[in-house]
């Protein structure tokens, strides 16, 4: 299981490095890895046993949470435009801009793992649970740690006079 959720980060990060830039993707893997955590602790807090359903449901949570995060920063992309400083306000507009769209989706998926947690079988309950706390800390993430971790590494910092003369040229010729 530990295996498995090192290689599906490693291949997540892989792909976000190539899709976006590496700080966002940095960012996207320190929110998944926290949305884990967090399941993970209350799962151990509540004493559960691990179970293939559980291993299965953290996987999910990666890829719940990664989706997430990739619509938010790819708005965030959207919203920057070719401006090579991201200030706190694009990434404000930018969530504002995907937070209806993200808790519906949020809110869909809870309630189906919710239904199945009180009405499924057995053998289901376990992913439901821990889906259901997954779902809420992954919605979060994406919006509350994610996108603030671009500011944090460096992405809002000015680029050289050079760098900024060329993109004014550039944008000019278009």
């Amino acid at each position: 299981a530990i295996t498995a959720l090192i290689v599906f980060v490693i291949l997540l990060s892989v792909y976000i490095s190539w899709r976006f830039e590496w700080k966002m993707a940095v960012a996207a893997i320190v929110a998944m890895l926290h949305d884990v955590a967090i399941s993970v602790g209350v799962y151990a807090i509540l004493n559960l046993t691990v179970a293939p359903a559980t291993v299965i449901a953290f996987l999910t949570i990666l890829g719940f949470s990664l989706y997430d995060t990739i619509v938010v920063f790819d708005r965030i992309r959207k919203v920057r435009g070719r401006n090579p400083l991201l200030t706190e306000e694009m990434i404000n507009d930018s969530v504002n801009q995907t937070l209806s769209r993200t808790v519906l989706a949020s809110l869909t998926t809870w309630l189906v793992v919710v239904v199945l947690y009180f009405s499924g079988a057995e053998g289901i309950h376990l992913f439901a649970f821990v889906m259901v706390i997954g779902v809420i800390v992954g919605t979060y993430s994406s919006i509350y740690i994610a996108s603030p971790l671009l500011l944090m590494f460096g992405e809002g910092r000015a680029v050289s006079q050079e760098a900024t003369r060329q993109i004014v040229v550039e944008d000019a010729a278009t």
